[in-house]
């Protein structure tokens, strides 16, 4: 749990929150957990979000949560979809304006919890299903579970919304 303002380098001055259970370090003196929490502060952007965790993270490779809730981010940055392990995404209140955003994470396979309420995109015609359609192995969407019905609400959704790709077929002229 880091406590930090502007920028996402500024985490690397910055002490830790105390959390729940201390934060175990390794003997390169790099926290151990599996989580960050970046969540109220004013970050616009994720520059250099790549270096400043590896210079907190002995493993960042094992990052598996991620808060940036109560932020300033305008879109989701490419860069948390180089964490594979990836289980659980904040996004919440921050300002995310094009629904398209979400088609970045579905590179993450772990991915099964995600918020993305408070953003912008939440006023936009068939949020909820967009997401699932997008994500179909999140269980848990704006802090509810993922019933049986939502699935069925999303794939009627997608077949009325989303036009399939056309696929051309090319002619060898003779």
């Amino acid at each position: 749990m880091v406590e930090f303002q502007a920028s996402v380098t500024d985490l690397l001055s910055e002490e830790p929150r105390t959390g729940l259970r201390p934060v175990r370090h390794a003997k390169s003196g790099k926290s151990m957990t599996q989580s960050l929490w970046l969540n109220n502060n004013v970050l616009t952007d994720l520059r250099d979000f790549n270096h400043a965790v590896s210079q907190l993270l002995e493993h960042p490779e094992n990052l598996a949560w991620i808060d940036l809730s109560f932020n300033d981010l305008t879109s989701i940055d490419p860069v948390l979809t180089t964490f594979f392990n990836l289980s659980v995404l904040y996004l919440h209140g921050n300002s995310i304006q094009r629904l398209g955003e979400v088609n970045k994470l579905a590179a993450l396979p772990q991915l099964r919890s995600l918020t993305l309420h408070g953003n912008p995109i939440e006023e936009e015609k068939g949020y909820r299903q967009y997401v699932l359609c997008t994500l179909p192995h999140i269980t848990t969407f704006d802090f509810s579970g993922v019933t049986k019905a939502d699935r069925t609400t999303a794939e009627v959704w997608k077949r009325m919304n989303i036009k399939p790709k056309k696929v051309r077929i090319k002619h060898n002229a003779l």
